[in-house]
């Protein structure tokens, strides 16, 4: 049986940035910023997404993953009350909320580490975290040293495998799903969570809410090891997020094509049966249009991410081509505060919003542009063509990354009965089982082929 995160375009919201919220979180009063993100719901609505990632939430000290409290929302972006009237809000507009779940590692000023920098051994809460070693030191000169997160101080690692600290986060978890009614959650550093741990999550969200969503943040290794039925439904598929960039800036089809081919082709892809989470750029990246040599690939790109395997994902600003670079400024760099009217009227790449919008709208109205069988037509380095094929309709893919217009001449992968070019809603002829069609520079076509 189908469920929504089968097939749906994400929005990926980071509120702190987004609404212009202090870094440092030294405040005591409650400063009320969810409105300023509700008004963005019907934008995200328009661009045809089904669901919101939005994090990080939990009340935090300074970028947001440096938890010290899990069962309250930052402060500096509202109270509990106000994320749960942004939640009913999106929930009427018939999109699902995604949150971060950060369970890696806590901040400095969560109550555990707060005990053991007070009572030492004599803590309760030594078994809490990883490395706690009262023969060593910290930078911060705690006078005990434990594992942090990369070494990052400020981000000290949970011992996941203990009892009392796995019952304490699923307690928080079913404290935001019965608090705020969310649908799934994003694991922060899931690459760096216990299996055992996972997998015991996924077994206390399914019978807390049965259509409930865990997606992995996980860059490198075999991503089946963490998106399997025992574990969590999907990851971030960052060997997808390289070649979008680079194999449009090498004139390089092939890299996409064979990470494609390798993940979900219908004879021997390693992640067939898996629905991966794709993007182009998110809160930790520079932002594509800082990536790409030549703008006009950014439709290119982004009818790829719309049209291979996978579920898009569009992160917040990108629909309008801003630009971000992390040697910029950091992460902050990568997070700004954007006014969204401004941004509506006068977006860096004016086009780029409303085809991010058909394409959302084909996903829509056209299932299997996302859950169809995919399958490679013609390849170079420079034109790449494949489709998503259905029981009564496919879709064909045409893409060109050469600075001029191409011929593509490409195979129909089934008898259609019609041809229809989606962004003119023109019919296309076919002579053979082909269609020959000119492309333009950094551009795409989209067929629909009724069988």
């Amino acid at each position: 049986m189908s469920v929504w995160y089968d097939n749906t375009v994400f929005y990926h919201m980071y509120p702190l940035g987004m609404s212009g919220a202090p870094f440092e979180n030294n405040q005591e009063e409650i400063v009320h910023r969810f409105e300023k993100l509700e008004k963005w719901l019907p934008h995200i609505r328009r661009l045809g997404c089904g669901a919101i990632y939005i994090g990080p939430l939990f009340e935090s000290t300074t970028h947001g993953y440096d938890t010290r409290d899990y069962k309250m929302v930052d402060r500096r972006l509202g109270d509990n009350d106000d994320f749960k009237k942004f939640v009913q809000k999106a929930h009427e507009l018939g999109m699902k909320i995604v949150v971060d779940g950060v369970f890696n590692h806590t901040g400095r000023e969560f109550f555990a580490f707060r005990d053991i920098q007070q009572n030492r051994e004599h803590s309760r809460y030594c078994g809490w975290y990883k490395g706690i070693n009262f023969g060593w030191n910290s930078p911060y000169n705690d006078g005990f040293g434990y594992e942090a997160w990369r070494n990052c101080f400020e981000l000290v690692n949970l011992n996941l495998q203990n009892r009392e600290v796995k019952d304490y986060l699923f307690d928080v978890i079913r404290f935001w799903i019965r608090e705020f009614d969310i649908d799934g959650i994003r694991l922060d550093c899931a690459d760096c969570l216990d299996f055992d741990f996972m997998k015991e999550m996924r077994w206390m969200t399914a019978n807390e809410k049965p259509d409930f969503w865990l997606m992995g943040e996980v860059i490198h290794g075999d991503y089946a090891r963490w998106a399997n039925p025992e574990m969590l439904h999907s990851v971030t598929n960052y060997e997808l997020h390289k070649g979008l960039y680079s194999g449009h800036n090498d004139h390089n089809y092939f890299e996409i094509a064979h990470t494609i081919r390798r993940q979900f082709d219908e004879n021997g892809g390693i992640y067939r049966g898996r629905t991966l989470y794709s993007f182009v750029d998110n809160h930790d990246v520079n932002r594509i249009a800082s990536k790409l040599n030549d703008k006009r690939h950014l439709k290119s790109v982004h009818t790829l991410l719309y049209t291979l395997p996978g579920n898009p994902s569009i992160y917040y600003g990108s629909e309008w081509g801003i630009e971000g670079r992390k040697e910029n400024g950091g992460d902050p760099a990568l997070r700004p505060c954007l006014d969204l009217e401004e941004m509506e009227k006068n977006p860096p790449v004016d086009w780029l919003a409303d085809y991010l919008a058909f394409l959302g709208k084909c996903r829509q109205e056209h299932p299997v542009m996302g859950e169809g069988r995919y399958r490679e037509l013609t390849l170079t380095t420079r034109q790449y063509s494949y489709a998503r094929i259905g029981d009564q309709e496919s879709i064909v893919v045409l893409a060109n990354n050469d600075e001029n217009e191409a011929q593509m001449s490409v195979p129909l992968p089934v008898n259609a009965g019609r041809v229809v070019n989606l962004e003119t809603e023109e019919q296309v002829s076919q002579d053979g089982g082909r269609v020959c069609m000119t492309v333009p520079a950094g551009g795409s076509i989209l067929l629909l082929l009724e069988h």
